[in-house]
């Protein structure tokens, strides 16, 4: 337990807060759309149980997949891999040659579980850059980098949940 404490409040570790709530309330806009989005079509009691149900497992989800990224991020390579990655995307999307009609044939969520479903899904999808800038700020801080994590998720996820609310 006292690895977790380690480097709390120091300046250092201050200044990465500052930077992760500064990325988050950056990067997750689009989340508290999608969460509003999701929810829309719900009468309004479900809707506010749907956002709250949603964004609970929209936070585990998140905590899981920034730990995991904070250890991923720690290993040799990772960012040649990523920016090959990257590449590979960037000349996928150059090279598509598809004459840029969307089909909308899905239908938005209408139930409940529908809904939370498509909150956790589109949600994870969505994360993948506030995860991995959380990561990255807390891998700058040599100790504290956990309690970091969990301070800087508990402190941005009421944000997002709110702006959901808002929207």
């Amino acid at each position: 337990m006292e690895n977790f404490f380690a480097g709390m409040f120091s300046p250092e570790w201050l200044a990465a807060l500052s930077g992760i709530l500064l990325l988050d309330l950056l990067l997750s806009g689009d989340n508290a759309i999608l969460i509003a989005l999701a929810c829309k079509n719900l009468p309004h009691e479900m809707r506010r149980k749907a956002i709250i149900v949603g964004g609970l497992g929209a936070v585990l989800v998140r905590i899981v997949c920034t730990l995991f990224a904070t250890g991923l991020l720690a290993s040799s390579y990772i960012e040649f891999v990523g920016g090959a990655a990257l590449i590979f995307i960037a000349v996928k999307l150059v090279t598509d040659h598809s004459d840029g009609r969307v089909e909308d044939g899905g239908s938005h969520p209408t139930t409940f579980g529908q809904a939370v479903r498509t909150i956790l899904i589109a949600d994870f999808i969505m994360s993948i850059d506030n995860i991995l800038s959380l990561a990255g700020v807390a891998n700058t801080v040599p100790e504290g980098k956990w309690s970091l994590i969990i301070c800087g998720l508990m402190i941005s996820i009421p944000i997002v949940l709110f702006g959901a609310r808002s929207s």
